[in-house]
């Protein structure tokens, strides 16, 4: 195929960027993201409640300032702050500044309260909440060859690949620190989340004092797919990862390698619980007594257990950072 209908070859980063963020990129849609794919946010609004709860825990670790910062990432269509805030108790929310940071256009619907930003504000006092947006972060693939080298994944506009030069640098450095050489076979592949490590960090030295979260599906270092996860999503459906805007780009997030110092991981379904959502059924004696709140009491259980299922979003990695107050996730 002519190089005029499939386009120049180009690393899998500059190729995403242009794909997911360009002028006529995936997320510059009008659908949203929600239209694609659905995340914790669009399953329950159990989800944005769990998340004015850790609002409220920072808010009182802060002591209660007069102004309390609230900053969702990648906003998409705004669906997650206007669900905290609704969720605030009164109070609460007459002192929040929500802030919606995203790169498509501010929806006429949205609540006037919420600021649209293209990037955070330079110096929050609250809580800065990442869901879903790591996996966004461009990256670069390496393959092995034949050879056992490492080398850069080169791809058209048509998804079309080819291997290129070695990776080298802290690109290379990247790789063998966080991508365990051990498993360097030929046709393995590996995504270098150095590009997420930095955008994290920036996103964190935004904060000045309170909690920084990354909520994303990750993997570790011991648990590194030897093919690497780069896909597409399209219309509810997993298809090939082809960057030319009709599709998200994702890969799996190597969380561990963004954390900076301090920071604590675990498992959705564990900070779920710790925020009170645990899936428990209710009592079989509420059926027969109030059978309308138990048809209630039911539904919420059902969407509290999706939350936090096993093989599912409850295996999601939350990325924990403090900056200048305690632990508001401990148990």
């Amino acid at each position: 195929m002519a190089a005029e209908a499939t386009g120049e070859w180009r690393g899998w980063r500059a190729a995403a960027e242009a794909a997911l963020y360009g002028p006529d990129g995936f997320y510059r849609r009008p659908e949203g993201p929600a239209g694609h794919f659905r995340t914790s946010v669009h399953a329950s609004p159990l989800f944005a409640g769990a998340v004015a709860r850790l609002l409220c825990r920072v808010d009182e670790a802060l002591g209660r300032p007069d102004a309390l910062d609230l900053v969702d990432m990648a906003a998409g269509r705004g669906e997650l702050v206007t669900g905290v805030l609704a969720a605030l108790p009164a109070e609460v929310a007459a002192r929040t500044r929500a802030y919606a940071v995203e790169l498509a256009g501010r929806p006429e619907t949205l609540d006037h309260r919420i600021e649209w930003l293209p990037e955070p504000p330079p110096r929050v006092t609250g809580l800065l909440f990442a869901n879903e947006w790591l996996d966004n972060v461009p990256l670069e693939v390496v393959e092995v060859d034949s050879a056992g080298v490492p080398r850069l994944v080169l791809v058209r506009r048509d998804g079309t690949e080819r291997l290129g030069e070695p990776v080298a640098g802290a690109e290379a450095e990247w790789l063998a620190r966080w991508w365990p050489p051990a498993r360097a076979a030929e046709g393995m592949r590996a995504e270098i989340g150095l590009p997420r490590d930095e955008a994290w960090a920036g996103a964190v030295s935004a904060v000045g004092r309170g909690l920084a979260v990354a909520v994303d599906y990750a993997h570790t270092a011991t648990t590194r797919p030897p093919f690497g996860t780069l896909t597409g999503f399209r219309e509810g459906r997993e298809t090939a990862p082809v960057p030319d805007g009709s599709c998200d780009i994702t890969a799996h997030v190597a969380l561990d390698a963004c954390a900076l110092p301090g920071a604590r991981l675990l498992s959705q379904r564990d900070a779920l619980r710790t925020l009170g959502i645990t899936g428990a059924r209710p009592s079989l004696e509420l059926a027969t007594t109030r059978p309308a709140e138990y048809v209630r009491a039911l539904a919420t259980a059902g969407e509290a257990a999706e939350l936090t299922a096993t093989g599912g979003l409850g295996d999601f990695g939350w990325l924990v950072q403090s900056v200048g107050i305690p632990d508001v996730l401990a148990d």
